[in-house]
């Protein structure tokens, strides 16, 4: 029997990527080497400014409103593939990204776990010093709460995308809510080996250390119990003063 492997669906959040998208677009297509994939960038600025600078025409243009949920679920609903890989801009993939999820998640079903959902280890770019050790907590975290994040590049199968209802439209955690639903119904969550490459421009752009205090502040008052949308206030209040 012919083996038809997985049409994958890539989905990229974008607020003001067009300095940056081509570049991303081009590699996720390296990175492919061929395979079936299919790549989506959901726009939520209104100016869609990112959308008008795509020089791919097969890459599946969708506009959103603003809000990184918002913009990924906009993103699902165009998608075609058997697997869905949340991308944000300013990531880029290890090699045999594509063969490694498609293993993870067919790992799942060969042990007899539930669950359609993984992603892989965090890496940043030019990491060193406190970034270093930004990357060995984030391993440790993993291997302890089973919760990877955003910027590790989520990936689900899309059956099991739509049977979670996707992500929740609240304004920030909307990674993390997503994994602890998954928890709550008892299913698994395929964690690769591999890291991805997340820009360090954040973190400099805000200070290292600072940003890396406030996101464990704002992840531990969630895991508390406070509203996402209460944590968004404070993200933005004290981002404007920063």
């Amino acid at each position: 029997m012919e083996y038809n492997p997985p049409c994958f669906s890539v989905i990229i959040p974008a607020w003001h990527e067009a300095a940056n998208i081509n570049g991303l677009v081009a590699h996720v297509r390296e990175r492919a080497g061929g395979r079936n994939v299919e790549i989506i960038v959901s726009d939520g600025a209104p100016q869609a400014d990112t959308l008008a600078a795509l020089a791919d025409k097969d890459v599946i243009r969708v506009r959103a409103p603003q809000g990184r949920a918002r913009q990924m679920n906009a993103g699902a609903h165009a998608a075609s593939g058997d697997i869905l890989l949340f991308l944000h801009a300013d990531t880029t993939l290890p090699e045999d990204a594509f063969a490694a999820m498609e293993h993870g998640l067919n790992r799942l079903g060969d042990s007899g776990k539930r669950g359609g959902a993984g992603a892989f280890r965090l890496g940043i770019d030019g990491a060193f010093g406190f970034l270093y050790l930004v990357e060995k907590l984030a391993d440790l975290r993993n291997r302890l709460t089973r919760t990877p994040y955003g910027d590790q590049a989520q990936f689900f199968r899309s059956s099991y995308f739509r049977l979670l209802g996707g992500y929740s439209a609240i304004p920030i955690m909307e990674d993390v809510d997503i994994m602890r639903r998954i928890r709550q119904r008892g299913d698994s969550i395929a964690l690769l080996p591999l890291r991805v490459r997340t820009s360090a421009r954040r973190w400099h752009a805000e200070g290292v250390v600072y940003c890396s205090l406030r996101n464990v502040c704002l992840r531990t008052l969630y895991a508390l119990g406070v509203p996402a949308q209460t944590l968004s206030r404070w993200y933005l209040a004290y981002k404007g003063k920063s």
